[in-house]
């Protein structure tokens, strides 16, 4: 069994992280983690987003035939519906698998993440997805995801009181701190927010693999997964073979 990890920005070690958490979270199955070959290092404004998309269907042209289940590592889902397009297997979006966690049971849930830009665009994607019963609240930091991820350390702080904030202003049962590159400090944060409120830290990368796993279990595959078939100019060999059949060939 095997799950293509996209992550859609061009930082490596980012992807690197993510692999190395679904080889913990889903031993047994092989993991390939393919990160974008253009577009910003991280994805934090909508010019950022829409070239991301591309990047990751150029991802899943070239490591997707051989796929059981894929993971969109980004919190914001770019593409998402595109790669539904042509994917046979199930492709599992970081904020549908996050949000649908964090309001199981009918809790009220938050959502923290880096990118002041990010909070208009989160709100259009969760309606878009039917997910805004029980959201709360989006709050927003200044620092980027990416640059979160350069010092996990020096955020901790901004965090843990974002997440608690939440609770106490806005009622939030459950907090999602979004964001591959904050994979490893919901973690981190949880004792602090724990000794404030009685919400729970959700990991947004944690939440997306857990329904990965699943996915990859259920080995569902659909062989009506085709878009309309065009031609293309300027994109990667892989890329312009979809489009030319209209669907992923392995």
């Amino acid at each position: 069994m095997r799950l293509l990890i996209i992550n859609p920005n061009t930082t490596t070690a980012v992807t690197d992280k993510v692999v190395a958490a679904a080889q913990q979270v889903i031993p047994g199955v092989d993991i390939v983690g393919c990160t974008g070959r253009f577009g910003a290092a991280y994805i934090s404004s909508r010019a950022s987003f829409a070239v991301a998309g591309h990047a990751a269907l150029d991802c899943l042209a070239e490591h997707g035939p051989s796929a059981d289940a894929v993971l969109l590592a980004c919190f914001g889902d770019p593409g998402l519906d595109a790669l539904r397009e042509v994917s046979p297997v199930p492709v599992i979006g970081l904020v549908e698998a996050a949000c649908r966690e964090a309001s199981e049971g009918g809790r009220r849930y938050a959502i923290v993440t880096g990118g002041e830009r990010w909070s208009p665009m989160l709100r259009e994607m969760i309606r878009m997805r039917g997910l805004e019963e029980g959201l709360v609240a989006i709050h927003t930091v200044a620092p980027t995801g990416g640059q979160i991820a350069e010092d996990p350390d020096g955020a901790l702080d901004l965090l843990a009181s974002s997440c608690s904030h939440c609770a106490h202003r806005y009622g939030a049962d459950a907090v999602i701190l979004g964001g591959a590159g904050l994979l490893g400090l919901a973690a981190r944060i949880k004792p602090r927010v724990a000794a404030q409120t009685n919400a729970r830290v959700l990991c947004s990368v944690e939440a997306g693999l857990r329904e990965a796993a699943r996915a990859v279990a259920s080995r569902v595959r659909a062989e009506t997964a085709t878009t309309v078939p065009t031609p293309s100019v300027g994109l990667s060999p892989a890329l312009a073979g979809l489009f030319g059949t209209g669907r992923l060939r392995g």
